[in-house]
C-alpha cells in the first residue's frame, strides 16, 4: 500500500528543495525523492557550485590575481594545485549539501533515495538499490534537473573526453584542452583552464561569443579571453573524434582541420532528466529535449503536476529555479500570495573576467524604437580598480532618453556578478540617472562605477539639450 503525501517532489536540487520547504511551511506533508546519492542536484554537485569554486581556486592558486594586482607570482606547483582544487570543490559542495539537508529536516520533509517513475496519475514507484516502494500524493512537483547532451561524434568511454558534469573528475590539469561549445559553460571552463596555464582551443558553430550579451560586453570578453591565450574556431563544428590508449584524443572539424589535445570537454547544451519518469502514465506530455511545457503557474498538461527549474527550459538558472519552486508550491495549495517570478532576472557569467547583465541591451532597445543614452564608467579610472589590478573592466548603463530611466545594466570585470545587483535594485525601484548620480558609495569601491556612469549619461543629455 502506498504511503500518501500532500506533495511529492521529484528532484533534490535547489528548485525541488525550495518547493518542498515552501509546501512544508504551509503545513503540508511533503516527500522529496532524489535519485542520486547526494542532495543538491547539478547545481551543488557537478555544475554551478563546483565550477565556480574551481574558478576561484584557480585564480588564487595560479597566482593570476597576485600577478595582476601586485606584479608578483604566487602560483603553486601543479601537483599541489590539483590536490587543492579538488579538495576545495569537494568541501564547498559538501557544506552546501549539509545545509540543504538541514533545511529539509527542520521543515519535516521526508527524503527518499531512489529512481522515481509514475505508474498512474497519483502514484510513484521508487526503485532503490535493493528495494521498491510506492508513494502517492495529491500534488507533484517535478524538479529533476538536466544533464549534458552527449553527441554521438564523441567517444565518451575515453575518460579524457568528458562532458561538463565530468570535467571535475579529470584527475589532471591538461597541458592543452579542446572545448566544444562557446556557450556560458564552455566560456567559464575555457577561462579557468587558461588561468591554470592550459592551452585552450574553443570550437563553436556560431560567428561570435554569447550573442545574448550586449555587443560591447561580448566583444570585450572575447578580447580578454584571446589575451589569456584562448584560441577560437568560429563557424566550425566537430564531425568526428577518435582516441585510443596509445594516442591523444583528436577531433575533426567541419573545415577538415584536426585538433589533438590532452583532454576534450564537450559543452553541447543540456537536456531535461525526464526520460525515466514515465510521465505519460500521469498524462504529462514532453517537448523537445524532454522539456515539460508549463503554464504561468508552472502546471503541466496534468494540472496537479507542476514542474520547475531546468526541466521547463530557459532561463534554467539555479536562482530562478528556487523562486519557481516556491511559487509552484504556493499555487498548488492555494496560499494567498501576490508574488510572481520577477521580470528582471540577472545573468552572471563566471568567466575571467566576470560578466553580468540585467534588463535590455542597447541594441534591443534601438531595434524596438526606444531612444537611449548610454553612460559608461571604467575600472581603470577608479582607485578600487587599480587596487584590484583590473584595467579593462567597465560598466555600461542604458537609459531611456526621454526620462533617463534605467533600462539595462551591463558589466565586465572583477566582481561583476555582485555589482549587477546594485543596478537590479535600482531598476526595481524605477529610478534613473539623477538618483544614481547622487548616491554616496564607500570609497574606494567599485560601487562608484554607478555614480560615474550616471554622470556620464547626464553630461551627454545636457550636451544634446544645449545644441
Amino acid at each position: 500500500m502506498a504511503d500518501t503525501f500532500d506533495l511529492i517532489v521529484v528532484g533534490g536540487g535547489p528548485a525541488g528543495a525550495s518547493g518542498a520547504v515552501e509546501a512544508a511551511r504551509l503545513g503540508k506533508r511533503v516527500a522529496l525523492i532524489e535519485k542520486s546519492e547526494h542532495l543538491g542536484g547539478a547545481g551543488v554537485n557537478t555544475g554551478t557550485i563546483p565550477s565556480k569554486t574551481l574558478r576561484e581556486a584557480a585564480l588564487t592558486l595560479s597566482g593570476v590575481r597576485s600577478r595582476r594586482s601586485m606584479g608578483v607570482d604566487l602560483s603553486v606547483h601543479p601537483d599541489e594545485m590539483l590536490q587543492a582544487l579538488s579538495r576545495r570543490a569537494l568541501e564547498v559542495a559538501r557544506n552546501e549539501r549539509q545545509g540543504l539537508q538541514a533545511r529539509l529536516e527542520r521543515q519535516g520533509v521526508q527524503v527518499f533515495q531512489g529512481a522515481a517513475s509514475f505508474i498512474d496519475s497519483h502514484t510513484l514507484r521508487i526503485s532503490g538499490a535493493n528495494s521498491e516502494q510506492y508513494l502517492s500524493a495529491e500534488k507533484f512537483l517535478i524538479a529533476s534537473g538536466s544533464s549534458p547532451v552527449r553527441p554521438p561524434e564523441f567517444a565518451f568511454e575515453d575518460e579524457r573526453i568528458c562532458d561538463s558534469d565530468e570535467v571535475l573528475k579529470l584527475g589532471f590539469i591538461p597541458e592543452n584542452v579542446v572545448i566544444v561549445g562557446a556557450g556560458v559553460i564552455g566560456c567559464e571552463y575555457a577561462c579557468t583552464f587558461a588561468a591554470l596555464g592550459t592551452e585552450v582551443h574553443v570550437i563553436d558553430g556560431r560567428k561570435g561569443l554569447l550573442p545574448f550579451l550586449d555587443e560591447d560586453i561580448a566583444d570585450a570578453l572575447a578580447e580578454d579571453m584571446v589575451k589569456q591565450g584562448v584560441q577560437f574556431y568560429w563557424n566550425e563544428r566537430v564531425v568526428s573524434s577518435r582516441s585510443s590508449p596509445g594516442s591523444l584524443p583528436t577531433v575533426v572539424l567541419s573545415s577538415g582541420k584536426e585538433l589533438t589535445a590532452d583532454a576534450v570537454l564537450v559543452c553541447s547544451g543540456r537536456q531535461s532528466n525526464t526520460a525515466d519518469l514515465m510521465l505519460s502514465a500521469a498524462g504529462v506530455t514532453l517537448g523537445k529535449r524532454g522539456l515539460i511545457d508549463v503554464n504561468a503557474d508552472y502546471q503541466s498538461s496534468a494540472a496537479h503536476i507542476y514542474a520547475v527549474g531546468d526541466v521547463i527550459g530557459a532561463p534554467a538558472l539555479a536562482s530562478t529555479g528556487i523562486e519557481q519552486g516556491r511559487l509552484a508550491a504556493v499555487h498548488a495549495f492555494g496560499a494567498s500570495s501576490a508574488d510572481d517570478l520577477p521580470k528582471l532576472l540577472p545573468t552572471g557569467i563566471y568567466s575571467i573576467p566576470e560578466a553580468s547583465m540585467v534588463g535590455e541591451t542597447e541594441e534591443a532597445l534601438r531595434q524596438s524604437g526606444v531612444e537611449t543614452i548610454v553612460g559608461r564608467a571604467y575600472y581603470a579610472d577608479l582607485p578600487r580598480g587599480g587596487i584590484l589590478g583590473d584595467r579593462s573592466g567597465f560598466l555600461k548603463l542604458v537609459f531611456r532618453q526621454s526620462d533617463m530611466r534605467l533600462l539595462g545594466i551591463h558589466i565586465i570585470g572583477e566582481q561583476a556578478t555582485e555589482l549587477v545587483h546594485i543596478g537590479l535594485i535600482a531598476m526595481h525601484a524605477e529610478v534613473g540617472a539623477d538618483f544614481l548620480s547622487t548616491v554616496c558609495f564607500n570609497y574606494p569601491t567599485l560601487g562608484d562605477l554607478y555614480k560615474y556612469a550616471a554622470l556620464d549619461a547626464l553630461a551627454q543629455r545636457n550636451s544634446e539639450n544645449s545644441r
